[in-house]
């Protein structure tokens, strides 16, 4: 265990009886083992016209939510840098993220994996955006050089590499949504297995469950994919995580989403634990 998560493993409390202060200072050690600075921007930024905003950003952000047990400081950075990649709308706070998430172990190669990901869910405009915003902190740490750029092609036909990749993540629920739109758009069917994940999943640089961490944060933060939500749920769970997993990754994204799209989240949620019983 890395000092990163030690210090995450410390901060870790149950919510009681809190004072402002306890939940500020606990959210301010998290926030420079993420940002890795000793005061972190984000108060003095705000000290001139909302100095309580800044608090609050440190005490429930950090002190109350990323704070919490359940997923690691690594995997939460992965569902921020998603999200945030995805709604698009945020480059400041992407390129903290993206650096914070070096910080906490992420590699290079793994960040580029997550923003190339976001072309499936967001668009390609998002995905190149993401790129963009990473190669501005890698410029900026010589500790953390881009990957390279070349890699081996994948082996296979990219049509039967996706159908087995759909199964392994999604089983009988991608293969719903693939033949549900046979009789009207067979071929955008066919995208989605070629190069969602055919070309997409099935790349090596990321593991299945960090993927599906980040697709669920990115379902959850677009708020307009519910169906596609509950897919990912039901993926998640398939490749290895657990409900507390779904929770606390849904649960977060009412820091980067708003409340709104987490609680349209936990809603989607309960239909999957509902569907899937006590397993």
């Amino acid at each position: 265990m890395n000092s990163a998560e030690n210090a995450y493993n410390a901060a870790a409390v149950s919510s009681g009886a809190e004072t402002t202060d306890e939940r500020f200072e606990r959210g301010l050690a998290l926030l420079r083992t993420v940002g890795g600075q000793e005061r972190p921007a984000v108060l003095d930024s705000l000290a001139d016209i909302a100095p309580d905003l800044g608090r609050m950003t440190v005490a429930f952000g950090y002190g109350d939510v990323l704070s919490r047990p359940g997923l690691t400081l690594r995997q939460r950075q992965i569902a921020t840098v998603g999200a945030l990649a995805a709604m698009g709308n945020a480059a400041p706070q992407l390129r903290f993220h993206i650096d914070g998430a070096l910080n906490v172990g992420v590699t290079p190669a793994e960040i580029v994996e997550i923003l190339i990901h976001t072309a499936v869910y967001a668009g390609f405009p998002a995905a190149l955006n993401g790129i963009g915003a990473a190669r501005e902190v890698f410029e900026a740490r010589p500790d953390a050089a881009a990957p390279a750029a070349d890699s081996e092609p994948l082996p296979g036909d990219r049509y039967e590499r996706g159908l087995a990749k759909l199964a392994e993540v999604d089983g009988h629920a991608g293969d719903q949504v693939v033949a549900s739109m046979q009789d009207i758009a067979p071929d955008l069917a066919r995208y989605i297995v070629e190069f969602a994940f055919g070309d997409i999943y099935a790349r090596p640089g990321l593991d299945l469950k960090s993927r599906e961490i980040a697709t669920v944060a990115m379902c959850t933060a677009l708020g307009n994919a519910a169906p596609q939500l509950r897919v990912h749920i039901h993926g998640l769970l398939n490749v290895g995580g657990s409900r507390q997993e779904v929770i606390e990754v849904i649960t977060q994204m009412a820091g980067y989403a708003g409340f709104p799209a987490a609680l349209n989240g936990i809603s989607a949620a309960r239909e999957v634990f509902e569907e899937r019983g006590g397993e």
